[in-house]
């Protein structure tokens, strides 16, 4: 019996085209075409399984036409005579299709491993105030990947902005601002213990809670919303997103990413299957924020910029460069806007508080 897992994408697809005629050994067969023009065949209807025929052959359903008997009664295809007609092993009407069938048994799809990137870690010697003997970057970034939907993600978007659910916990200290990047590090540590969890059969809410506790470990629980993060992580593992894919979900939702650019991750004979889209993600929303506005002021990132899709450059600053930046250039009102909504929201929830204890009194 053949088994398929949603959340393997070409398991998902490629079942069912083993062959079902005695004697013909089972193949798995794949066509795709690039429908809308748009240079790849990563978006839904764009990739198919192919069907076995009468002869033995496959062939492809996307854009497959009914063939005409002519006076003769011989099969023509309406596409033009270089198609074949072929009649489909599980029955009906003789059909031809432009586009061919590739064996993925001696043609396999060809993947981009996802961005191996831990983030710079506090790895320095320290003084006895746990002041920094080394080199110190401040607001640095860690280079990561999301796919948009395709033929891995079962044309699911794992790029979607789900909302924020971490807060910024940009501190005063430097220590916040350096190399210790303990919110994207946690959120990393929790993404791979979900779907660490989900390969080996825990239910989406079993993994995500062994991804929010694998979270708070070390991190501020005040950082992120635990339970919007148990639902985000249970709504992108049954989509068949990855590990990586569900750091990247969190994180940009909470601003806290730089998009650098998108690239073809997957492929076979040089068609493209699945995108991926390559980020800088930050400690901060802040930090993202400093990131995006300083580096076009400082001469050393001049060459290199935000380095390609696939090799996100994410360091930090050095601090002779985070000195050299003219904040009076930037623009934070993204980062205000966000303190005053927090203010507000503060104030209102401290409002209630005083209004439910009076009430409490006066009902004594």
């Amino acid at each position: 019996m053949t088994h398929c897992r949603l959340s393997l994408a070409l398991v998902a697809l490629l079942c069912g085209t083993a062959a079902v005629m005695p004697g013909i050994a089972s193949a798995q067969q794949l066509c795709a075409a690039d429908l809308n023009g748009n240079g790849d065949a990563a978006d839904e209807g764009e990739t198919a399984s192919c069907q076995l025929t009468t002869t033995g052959g496959w062939t492809c359903p996307i854009g497959a036409a009914l063939c005409v008997a002519d006076a003769s009664g011989t099969q023509q295809c309406p596409l033009g005579p270089q198609y074949a007609c072929v009649t489909p092993a599980s029955g009906g009407a003789a059909t031809c299709s432009p586009n061919t069938c590739i064996d993925t048994s001696s043609n396999p799809i060809q993947t981009e491993p996802a961005v191996d990137d831990p983030g710079v870690e506090a790895d320095g010697a320290v003084d006895a105030d746990g002041h920094c003997l080394g080199e110190i970057e401040i607001f640095s970034g860690r280079a990561a990947r999301c796919r948009p939907a395709g033929l891995l993600t079962t044309f699911q978007n794992c790029c979607k902005d789900r909302g924020k659910i971490i807060k910024d916990g940009m501190g005063g200290s430097i220590s916040s601002m350096s190399t210790k990047f303990a919110i994207a590090k946690g959120v990393f540590t929790g993404m791979k213990a979900a779907y660490a969890a989900f390969q080996v059969g825990a239910t989406a809410g079993q993994a995500a809670s062994a991804g929010a506790n694998a979270i708070i470990v070390g991190l501020d629980p005040t950082s992120i919303t635990i339970s919007l993060a148990i639902n985000f992580m249970i709504e992108v593992l049954l989509q068949g997103c990855d590990s990586q894919d569900m750091e990247v979900g969190m994180l940009k939702g909470s601003g806290m990413c730089h998009e650098v650019g998108s690239y073809c991750s997957s492929k076979i004979l040089g068609i493209c299957l699945q995108k991926s889209v390559g980020h800088c993600c930050f400690n901060t929303k802040l930090g993202r924020i400093i990131q995006e506005q300083g580096r076009p002021q400082l001469q050393s990132f001049n060459a290199v910029g935000w380095g390609t899709p696939k090799q996100p450059y994410c360091r930090g600053f050095t601090p002779e460069e985070f000195q050299a930046l003219d904040f009076s250039k930037m623009d934070l009102s993204e980062y205000y806007e966000d303190i005053e909504a927090r203010a507000q929201s503060q104030i209102q929830i401290d409002m209630k508080d005083k209004i439910d204890a009076y009430q409490q009194t006066i009902r004594q």
